[in-house]
């Protein structure tokens, strides 16, 4: 109970996390909130850009490893949430709200499915909760495995291969940007938050136009 307790202490400073955990609290986040229902709240953009950040000083952290251990992480939690999604079928659909799931996000997750199909495996990493269902969506929607693989594994390495390296490419550009971490964090939250937005803006003029 005292390391459950000390790692929500600690879920939301990032770099403190990371040092108290290392790859291992790492991979099992990117597993979790790639692959559980339950991960909507974990960290995901954020968290990687400072891993990658933190790579490229002292921190003892190396980028190959980082890519190479989160990506694994990334497409296991995938394929992970493709099987709940495909045991649970429509039950996912009548599905209670509780803390950490919402039907909401399950009908956003829906909408990103209905405009970009199969790709949705894809571009869901960059999208917050989104990442987390779309892979439960397509098991419930008994996506081919096979052709879900393949966006799995291209989105989940281009998502970790991303955010990392634009941690790392930035610690070495700029000296000390460490010291300044918590506005590096609240520009990839920002960023991430866009594609939300944008969605919530274009169903509110939609919404507007049929009234």
């Amino acid at each position: 109970m005292e390391i459950i307790s000390e790692f929500f202490s600690k879920l939301y400073e990032f770099d403190a996390l990371i040092r108290w955990g290392g790859y291992t609290v790492l991979t099992g986040i990117v597993f979790a909130e790639t692959g559980l229902l339950i991960g909507c709240f974990l960290p995901g953009d954020s968290l990687l850009v400072t891993a990658g950040l933190m790579a490229s000083g002292t921190e003892g952290l190396h980028i190959e490893w980082l890519i190479g251990l989160l990506s694994l992480a990334a497409i296991v939690g995938d394929s992970t949430g493709y099987m709940i999604g495909h045991r649970l079928g429509s039950r996912l659909f009548v599905r209670e709200d509780s803390r950490f799931f919402k039907k909401s996000h399950l009908e956003r997750t829906e909408r990103f499915f209905k405009r970009y199909g199969a790709k949705t495996i894809i571009l869901a990493r960059f999208v917050p909760i989104v990442r987390t269902l779309a892979p439960t969506l397509a098991g419930a929607a008994r996506m081919r495995y096979r052709t879900f693989l393949f966006f799995n594994v291209v989105g989940g390495v281009g998502w970790v291969a991303s955010m990392t390296l634009s941690g790392y490419w930035l610690g070495r550009a700029i000296p000390n940007v460490e010291e300044h971490l918590h506005w590096v964090i609240a520009v990839v939250i920002i960023l991430s938050c866009i594609p939300l937005v944008r969605e919530w803006w274009q169903r509110h003029a939609a919404a507007k136009m049929t009234e």
